[in-house]
C-alpha cells in the first residue's frame, strides 16, 4: 500500500499467491478488502487439482460474501480446469490466469469459454520469452475475451507493438507487487505516450468493464 500510493494508485486487485490452502487464504484477503473497501478488489485464488470438487462452492463465497470480483489461478499449482471456467461463467468472473509459456492453453480457453474473460499476465511469460510473447499478440488480435497484463513485461517493444495491434483496451496494468514496485511498472504505461483516454482504459477502464455490466468510458 506504501508503494502503491507513493506512485499514485489509488487501487489495487489483492490475491494471496501460492498458498497450501486458498480457502483459508481468500479469507484473509477477505478481511483486507473488508478492512479497506475503498483501496482492494479481491480475487478468489483456487487450485484446479487441490480445490476440485469445491470451486463452486468456494467462487460462491467469494462473491456473496466476499464481494470478489474475479478468479485467480497459475499454472504452476496446476493447469486450469473446467470446473474453473465453468465457475466462472457462472458468475461472471474474469480468469486472471497465468500459462507459464503454455500458449496452446489460451486457444483452448478462447475457443470453449468464448463468453468468459481471461487476463494472462506478463504477456504470456514472466520468464522473459520473446517468442511466447510475440505469439501472445496472435491470439490478443484474434480472440476478443482474451487480454493481457503488462506485469514484468520488460520487453517495451512488445508493449507497443501490442498497443498497435490489439488496440489499447486490450492491454491491463499489472504490478506484480510487492514482488515488483508498482512505481516502475507504472512509468512503462507512462512512457507508452498514449493519449489520455487510451492510457486510462490501460490503467482502469479495462479492468472496470471486465467487473462491471456497464461500460466505463473515458472522459477525453
Amino acid at each position: 500500500m506504501r508503494r502503491a500510493s507513493a506512485a499514485g494508485i489509488t487501487h489495487s486487485v489483492l490475491f494471496a499467491n501460492f498458498h497450501q490452502d486458498y480457502a483459508a487464504a481468500d479469507r484473509s484477503v477477505a478481511r483486507l478488502v473488508k478492512h479497506f473497501p475503498q483501496r482492494f478488489f479481491g480475487f478468489a485464488y483456487v487450485h484446479p487439482i487441490r480445490d476440485k470438487g469445491r470451486i463452486f462452492r468456494m467462487v460462491q463465497t467469494a462473491v456473496d460474501a466476499y464481494g470478489f470480483v474475479g478468479i485467480k489461478a497459475h499454472r504452476k499449482d496446476a493447469r486450469i480446469s473446467r470446473e474453473v471456467c465453468e465457475a466462472a461463467r457462472a458468475y461472471n468472473l474474469p480468469v486472471l490466469y497465468d500459462i507459464e509459456n503454455e500458449l496452446a492453453t489460451v486457444d483452448w480457453l478462447a475457443i470453449h469459454y468464448p463468453g468468459v474473460n481471461f487476463i494472462i499476465p506478463h504477456l504470456g511469460s514472466f520468464g522473459e520469452s520473446w517468442r511466447a510473447r510475440t505469439a501472445l499478440l496472435e491470439r490478443l488480435e484474434s480472440y476478443p475475451n482474451i487480454h493481457a497484463d503488462s506485469a514484468g513485461v520488460r520487453f517495451f517493444d512488445l508493449l507497443e507493438r501490442l498497443i498497435e495491434r490489439g488496440g489499447a483496451r486490450k492491454l491491463l496494468f499489472g504490478s506484480d507487487g510487492p514482488w515488483l514496485h508498482p512505481a516502475v511498472e507504472l512509468a512503462k504505461i507512462r512512457l507508452l505516450k498514449l493519449p489520455h483516454a487510451q492510457e486510462q482504459l490501460i490503467l482502469a477502464g479495462n479492468f472496470l468493464n471486465l467487473i462491471m455490466e456497464r461500460p466505463w468510458v473515458v472522459a477525453c
